[in-house]
């Protein structure tokens, strides 16, 4: 499932994150990219710095804990810390599949995200590209949103012409492996909620309730 999520940080906190970001430096791409993966990566990467990595990831995690669309979509186990990717004209990312494991072999990864943080008008091409079933799907969000998919998409980000692209990223272990289980899980709890709001005694929102809670104690992963 590719899943927009709109508005994931306000415009005080894209603020926040520029301003932490002022004066940081960037270290070549490469030198967190595997064996494959580094024959296609041109871009940059926020340096090792734990007290800027730890403002940062306070600021973002604040909305993406809270967001409850990424909690239903996602159903997150572990979140690895956001990494902060800087793309300048004629940089680009080719094809590739995201690492299976992270963190030192901590935690395995079901679903990427990028967070956009700059406005896309500021700068031509770095769309992300993602393979699937139905065609390459193009996307280019405005600064706050994010886009959710499975890690073992294949994807790129296209070349940079004008302008800057700023993108935070992060992978998550799903307490749900499989990425059709979360998405029908997804589409019930949507389905789950609104039942809940609007008829919350029927027999039919107690029904979906039911299912929804069994079929993640069925599937959830822990």
């Amino acid at each position: 499932m590719l899943l927009q999520i709109p508005e994931l940080l306000n415009s005080a906190q894209i603020d926040k994150i520029r301003e932490i970001l002022e004066g940081a430096e960037f270290v070549d791409g490469k030198l967190t990219a595997g064996m494959a993966a580094s024959r296609v990566k041109e871009n940059q990467e926020l340096g090792p710095d734990p007290q800027i990595q730890q403002r940062l990831n306070r600021v973002i995690m604040a909305s993406v804990g809270q967001n409850a669309r990424f909690r239903s979509a996602v159903l997150p186990h572990r979140l690895a810390d956001f990494i902060l990717a800087r793309y300048q004209p004629g940089m680009h990312y080719g094809d590739h599949v995201d690492d299976p494991i992270m963190g030192g072999g901590k935690f395995r990864t079901d679903v990427s995200m990028t967070l956009f943080l700059n406005d896309p008008d500021s700068y031509e091409g770095g769309e992300l590209v993602i393979r699937t079933p139905f065609g390459d799907q193009r996307v280019k969000l405005a600064a706050g949103s994010a886009v959710v998919y499975p890690s073992r998409s294949v994807h790129h980000v296209a070349a940079v012409t004008r302008g800057e692209r700023l993108v935070a990223l992060t992978w998550i272990q799903s307490f749900v492996r499989e990425s059709e289980r979360r998405e029908l899980l997804f589409e019930l709890d949507q389905a789950r909620e609104h039942l809940l709001r609007t008829a919350p005694d029927s027999d039919h929102a107690k029904q979906v309730d039911r299912s929804y809670a069994n079929l993640l104690r069925m599937w959830a992963e822990l």
